[in-house]
C-alpha cells in the first residue's frame, strides 16, 4: 500500500509536539479511542461533539484511518473500527497475558486453586492467560475463549467498571443468555449487582457459568485495557470460607499487575 497519501494527511494536522507526541497523531487515537466508548460506531458529527475537534480535521483523520484500515465506513455513512484492529488487539492481549503469568503462578501458589486474567474484547471476554492448580481436580478454560461477560465473575468485574449506559448498550446487544440456572437474566438485576461489586471491589460467580463451580475476580484498574484476574475452582474446595480468606491475596495481584501496567 503506498502510505504517501496517509501521511500527507497527517502532516496538514498541525505538527507540533504535545507531551511527547506529534498532535495529529494523539488526535487519530483518540477517534479511535472514542469509536470504542461509542460502542465501535459513530457519525462525524458524533465524534466532532465527542471529541472537541472541528469537523474538517476529524474528517481528514478518519479519511486516512480508513485508508490504512483502521476505520471502516459503514453503507449509512457512519464510520466503525477497521478489521487491522484485531490483530493489533490480539497481539496485545497475548502480550499482556505472558507479561502477567509470573503474577498469576504466585498467586496460585498461595492459594493452591487456579488462577486466570481475561480482558473485555468488545463485547465478549477473552480469557488471555491461565495458571492451573497442582489438584488433580481443576478448574481449566482454554485461553482464547470467548464468553459473554454477564455470566462469568471476570465479566461482571469488568462490568463494573463500565458507565451504566454503556453496560445496558452491551447488554441490549448481546442479550443474557443463561449458562446454568444461577446465571442472572434480569439486566436490572445485573445492573443492581454490578453496583455492588464496584463497593466491595470483587466479583463472585456462583456456578453461573458452570455448574458445581466458583470463581471470585476482581478488576485490574489501570491496565493497559480493560481486565480482570480471578480464581476458579469447585465449590466443595472454594468454599465462601475460603474465599473469604484468599480474597486479599486476589486484590493483591490485581493492584501489582495495575501498578506495573502504570510503570511499564
Amino acid at each position: 500500500m503506498d502510505y504517501s497519501f496517509c501521511i500527507a494527511e497527517l502532516q496538514r494536522e498541525e505538527p507540533h509536539v504535545s507531551t511527547g507526541g506529534v498532535q495529529s497523531l494523539q488526535r487519530a487515537f483518540d477517534l479511535l479511542e472514542r469509536l470504542a466508548d461509542a460502542g465501535g460506531e459513530a457519525s462525524l458529527s458524533e465524534l466532532a461533539t465527542t471529541s472537541g475537534l472541528p469537523l474538517p480535521t476529524i474528517h481528514r483523520l478518519i479519511r486516512t484511518l480508513v485508508t490504512l484500515g483502521y476505520v471502516r465506513q459503514n453503507s449509512n455513512r457512519r464510520y466503525t473500527l477497521g478489521s487491522r484492529l484485531i490483530r493489533l488487539g490480539e497481539t496485545a492481549s497475548r502480550q499482556y497475558g505472558t507479561w502477567a503469568r509470573p503474577l498469576l503462578s504466585q498467586l496460585v501458589d498461595s492459594v493452591e486453586e487456579t488462577a486466570n486474567l481475561a480482558v473485555l474484547d468488545g463485547d465478549e471476554v477473552v480469557y488471555v492467560a491461565q495458571v492451573p492448580s497442582k489438584h488433580s481436580m481443576r478448574m481449566f478454560t482454554e485461553v482464547g475463549r470467548r464468553l459473554l461477560p454477564h455470566g462469568t465473575g471476570v465479566g461482571k468485574a469488568m462490568l463494573s467498571q463500565l458507565p451504566r449506559a454503556d453496560v445496558r448498550a452491551l447488554l441490549e446487544r448481546t442479550g443474557l443468555p443463561a449458562y446454568t440456572s444461577n446465571t442472572i437474566t434480569d439486566a436490572s438485576e445485573l445492573l443492581d449487582s454490578l453496583d455492588e461489586i464496584s463497593e466491595r471491589g470483587f466479583a463472585l460467580d456462583e456456578s453461573e457459568q458452570e455448574l458445581g463451580v466458583r470463581c471470585i475476580a476482581v478488576p485490574v484498574v489501570g491496565g493497559p485495557t480493560l481486565a480482570a484476574v480471578s480464581v476458579s475452582g469447585p465449590e466443595g474446595r472454594l468454599t465462601k470460607e475460603a474465599v473469604n480468606r484468599i480474597l486479599p491475596e486476589v486484590l493483591a495481584v490485581a493492584k501489582r499487575l495495575a501498578d506495573q501496567a502504570a510503570t511499564a
